[in-house]
């Protein structure tokens, strides 16, 4: 069986920027497994799966190295690039159903794609005693003043060189693995025209540390809505590979602008 695919970076201005995903569309669906197969080949933090259900309308599946996940941002929006640009220039909007709802893409201005995601609104987290220092020590840097949990962890720092001097993920997903969680975002307030930073780790679903993470700012842009008072917010999140968002809180909704540039097109054989 051949299959296209194509590698898009998300959240990029060019490409070689930004955070890669993998885009397969199918005709129908094929084995999860087999889709589990060809994410852990393509070893991207995501690979995205789509059907066409109707004009504009996609059903939508994504999946780690490791394993198939509830949302991700970056895929969905490098599966609406390669829909517009590739697939279906007419079109304008992708409606995409997935395991998290109904995602919207739509062609912005200047090139930008805009995305609505349903909105993860983070609580205090009453963390067991030392966990703060945990994480910090863990992660290289200062301890994180405040804790915050939702679909993620959520730890606060005061300054972003202290977010930006994070070593890497050492062995935070055994950290999270005792609390049943798999993600962690490290956010403090902005610098260089920022309103915030941020970086994103998921060792235990195969990414280490993901570059730019949508579904991390679902949680990430309703919380600094509330603590800057700003409806609409520039992010920066400051991996390695880094990538820039314009960032709107709309209640249940966190809406993402961003740009995606094509890297490579081809076919699998599996």
């Amino acid at each position: 069986m051949k299959l296209k695919l194509w590698q898009v970076d998300a959240f990029a201005e060019k490409a070689l920027e930004g955070n890669p995903a993998a885009i397969v569309p199918l005709e129908s669906w094929i084995d999860a497994s087999l889709m589990q197969k060809i994410a852990d080949e393509n070893n991207l933090a995501e690979t995205a799966f789509f059907v066409k259900t109707a004009p504009g309308k996609y059903d939508l599946r994504w999946f780690t190295p490791e394993a198939e996940v509830e949302l991700c941002g970056h895929a969905t929006l490098a599966s609406a690039y390669t829909i517009f640009q590739e697939l279906d220039p007419s079109l304008s909007r992708a409606d995409f159903e997935t395991r998290s709802g109904t995602l919207t893409v739509t062609r912005g201005d200047n090139g930008q794609l805009v995305m609505s995601l349903p909105s993860d609104p983070v609580t205090p987290f009453d963390a067991p005693s030392g966990f703060a220092k945990t994480v910090g020590d863990t992660l290289g840097t200062a301890t994180p003043p405040e804790i915050y949990k939702g679909r993620y962890i959520l730890a606060v720092w005061d300054n972003a060189r202290d977010v930006r001097g994070i070593k890497g993920p050492g062995d935070i997903g055994a950290i999270l693995r005792k609390l049943g969680i798999w993600g962690l975002i490290a956010t403090a307030p902005g610098d260089e025209g920022f309103d915030f930073v941020s970086r994103f780790f998921a060792p235990d679903k195969g990414v280490p540390e993901d570059p730019v993470t949508g579904s991390a700012h679902c949680a990430l842009v309703p919380f600094w809505a509330k603590r800057l008072g700003k409806k609409t917010l520039k992010a920066r999140q400051v991996s390695p590979r880094g990538g820039n968002l314009l960032c709107t809180d709309d209640g249940a909704r966190t809406i993402l602008s961003g740009s995606c540039a094509l890297y490579m097109r081809g076919e699998i054989e599996v």
